[in-house]
């Protein structure tokens, strides 16, 4: 069969025409997808930086729209509806990203990462416990660990807190130790509270084992050994306490003197105290002597070289309390009062880190959940 040169010649510009037209085309359609996508991506950027959130996420879906495969897109998205409080439909986004076949396995870690943050962001703790739990060996683990010890803090799963410590310590994030030591007190706590002395003896042993610095576990040691009677072991723990944190013993000098005094030992506390106030004059050590001498803060000597060198409030209430007949009838009391009042919100002890105040003193604040963030002074001896 003889081959025609004519229709080669002739089919070769016809092939060629087709195919610019076929390129010409697609190129066009790429063209346009590409610039009404970014068009509606940098909108909603735009809109966010102004603070049009509702605008910002009309924007965002219609850039989805335009590009369904971009996950940035997506991701930008979902972050949106879970800072607007929307988890719900951040929850629908991401899990969108993670049903994708074809999403990369770095990509899609992120994801799991997000939608483990839209869990817990929506008070469902067990998803979120389990969605980080998911990122155990990718490049979220770290965080993923330090998700899981702050959600454990919260609910106040001490073990499985202490379990996420011990990680977070060996693989290098930190030193969680005191951290690690409050975990063991609060299981101290709960051993007591249902009768189990010797696991609250374990747990403490263990808390001051893996942080020997810390005053928590020396300050729940001996308040326990009083509670069980055994007041001269308590003041050999008091003794430690007072060479390891003097600030907490000083918080705790009455405990101190009553201990003493059921030890049959006032003179010991007597001669330690005076030391400690020569150091570190304060209200709660002159409380704590003034017990011992048999007589107020307000009748100490110590009383009035304390409010000359560190004027506060308490200090001249204390002063007020005790006798004085130079004072006019009635002025006493109405002056007393008035200190007492204004003294009232400063002798309180403040969160260091997000300034939650309150009149007793928390290892853990209530507000910010930090440990140690509560100094062992009153706001107004700071």
């Amino acid at each position: 069969m003889e081959f025609d040169l004519q229709w080669l010649l002739l089919g070769l510009p016809i092939a060629f025409g087709l195919g610019w037209l076929a390129s010409r085309l697609d190129l066009r359609q790429w063209k346009r997808e590409v610039e009404s996508s970014p068009r509606a991506y940098f909108k909603g950027l735009n809109l966010l930086l102004n603070e049009q959130q509702d605008k910002a996420i009309d924007a965002f879906i219609e850039a989805v729209q335009h590009d369904p495969g971009s996950s940035d897109l997506h991701f930008a998205l979902g972050n949106l509806f879970r800072r607007r409080g929307e988890y719900e439909r951040a929850v629908r986004v991401h899990q969108h990203l993670l049903s994708r076949a074809d999403l990369p396995t770095a990509e899609r870690d992120r994801a799991q990462h997000a939608l483990a943050q839209d869990f817990l962001k929506a008070g469902l703790f067990d998803r979120a416990e389990a969605a980080f739990r998911a990122l155990e060996g990718t490049a979220f683990a770290t965080d993923a660990r330090l998700a899981l010890l702050g959600l454990y803090e919260r609910s106040r799963d001490w073990a499985a807190a202490i379990e996420v410590a011990e990680q977070l310590e060996k693989s290098g994030t930190g030193s969680f130790a005191e951290r690690s030591a409050h975990f063991h007190c609060e299981l101290a706590q709960a051993a007591d509270d249902r009768g189990d002395a010797a696991a609250a003896e374990a747990a403490l042993r263990r808390a001051r084992e893996i942080a020997p610095l810390a005053a928590r576990p020396l300050v729940q040691q001996a308040q326990r050994l009083v509670k069980q009677g055994r007041p001269a072991e308590a003041l050999a723990v008091f003794a430690e306490l007072r060479q390891r944190n003097p600030q907490a013993f000083g918080r705790l000098a009455e405990d101190y003197v009553a201990c003493a005094q059921a030890a049959g030992q006032p003179a010991l506390a007597r001669s330690t105290l005076e030391e400690l106030f020569g150091t570190q004059p304060r209200i709660d050590v002159l409380r704590a002597l003034a017990r011992l001498e048999g007589c107020t803060p307000g009748e100490s000597s110590r009383l009035l070289p304390l409010l000359r060198e560190q004027p506060s409030l308490s200090a001249a209430l204390a002063l007020l309390d005790s006798p004085a007949p130079a004072w006019p009838e009635g002025a006493q009391p109405a002056v007393r009062d008035a200190v007492a009042r204004a003294a009232k919100p400063l002798q309180r002890y403040r969160c260091a880190a997000c300034g939650f105040e309150a009149q007793r003193h928390f290892w853990q604040c209530p507000g910010c959940l930090s440990w140690d963030s509560f100094p062992q002074q009153h706001v107004e001896e700071l």
